[in-house]
Order: C-alpha cells, then structure tokens, then sequence
C-alpha cells in the first residue's frame, strides 16, 4: 500500500519553491499578507523540527499546504501526521478507491490544493480520466466500477445527508469488509479537516501551477 515514492519524486522541487499563501478561491493577487506565512526547515524551532523531518520524507510539497499551518501546533501537528500517514499508506482501502474518496471531498470543498495533490495520485492508481474529469465538473461520474460507484454514494451520502441509508451500508458491505467501511468513512472525514484547515489558512497551488478550480465556477 506504500506509494510514498509518488511524493519523494516531486520532493525537491517542492521544498525548494516553496508555497504561498494565497486565497483558496483563487481570487486575483493582492498585497494581503498570508496568514501562515510559508516556513522552511531552518526556521523551525525544536518541537516542530522533528515534525517537519518526517514530512519532508514523505511530502510532496514539502512543508506546504496543510502542514504549514499545521506545523505551527506541532503536538497536534504529529497526531495529524500519524493519521494521514495511516490513511494514505497503511489503510486498508485499496488506493484506487481511497484516493477516488479523497477526490470527492476535494471536490465539494473545491479545494485547490487537495485536487491538485490527489487527482495525479488517483490517475496513477488507475481511477480513470473520465470519472476524474466528470467529478471535477460537479457531475456523478456515468462510468464508474461498482464498487466506485459504491464510494461514491457512500461518501457523498454520509457528508450531505449527515447519514448512510441502510441500502447504500448493504451495498458497502457486499464490497468491503469492516475494516474498510471505517478506513473509508475516516478518510473522508480526515479530509474534510484537511479542506477546512486549507481554507482557514488560505493555502493554495504552488508557485506557477494553474489552480484547478476557476473563481465563479460551482
């Protein structure tokens, strides 16, 4: 379940250009100063150093998106970090699926930096262009895998209905077993706290890459 080598690829680059803070909705460049201004290694005091050695083993982005912010609490930061690191490479929910699950909520919150992170993620993990792109749009993919189309009811259900309806739990159940049905509903749960703590601190694409969502677009 290891893909952490997806990460380290783009590592260098990421640590070296850095992120900047910006607005989430990519609104035009102001002069506003970011609200987590981005920090590098070298700033790093001794409680959050250890913090930020492990994400920069694993990270693509280096100490940006949410672990700049993050990393300003750093006992709450390590908590974090173990919990992503469990429901991104140990989980028990295939990485096609778990990836495909981390989509949706990147597309309900629009979130720019989780879509741009985790939508080459999924491809890599063989969830296909189509759906990616139908998600992206707003639209319930038309040609999703059963048990694609299980996760997404499953996750888009529980987090607009504040629910799971006892047929889409016995569909679950035929295609995962206890294990991942929790696995599954605390990755999005997981990463609805990412897209909030995204947002809160305005975190946005890096330097020079194109922000996926468009401001004015549902």
């Amino acid at each position: 379940m290891h893909s952490a080598s997806v990460w380290i690829a783009s590592l260098s680059l990421a640590a070296a250009s850095g992120w900047l803070a910006a607005s989430m909705m990519a609104t035009p460049a102001t002069s506003k100063e970011p609200r987590f201004p981005q920090l590098t290694m070298d700033q790093l005091d001794e409680k959050q150093k250890p913090l930020g050695e492990q994400i920069m083993k694993v990270s693509s982005v280096g100490l940006g998106g949410p672990y700049n912010p993050m990393i300003r609490s750093p006992v709450l930061g390590q908590r974090l970090y173990d919990l992503f690191y469990y429901l991104r490479w140990q989980t028990s929910v295939p990485t096609r699926l778990n990836e495909f699950a981390i989509l949706i909520i990147g597309r309900q919150w629009r979130s720019q930096v989780e879509w741009f992170a985790h939508a080459p993620l999924a491809a890599k993990a063989g969830l296909s262009a189509d759906v990616i792109a139908e998600l992206k749009q707003g639209k319930r993919p038309s040609k999703m895998a059963e048990d694609e189309a299980l996760v997404y009811d499953f996750v888009t259900e529980l987090t607009t209905t504040k629910k799971v309806s006892d047929e889409t739990y016995a569909r679950a159940k035929k295609v995962f077993n206890d294990q991942q049905i929790v696995d599954l509903t605390a990755v999005a749960g997981n990463y609805v706290m990412v897209a909030m703590m995204l947002a809160m601190a305005e975190e946005t694409v890096p330097p020079g890459k194109e922000a996926p969502f468009r401001t004015g677009e549902d």
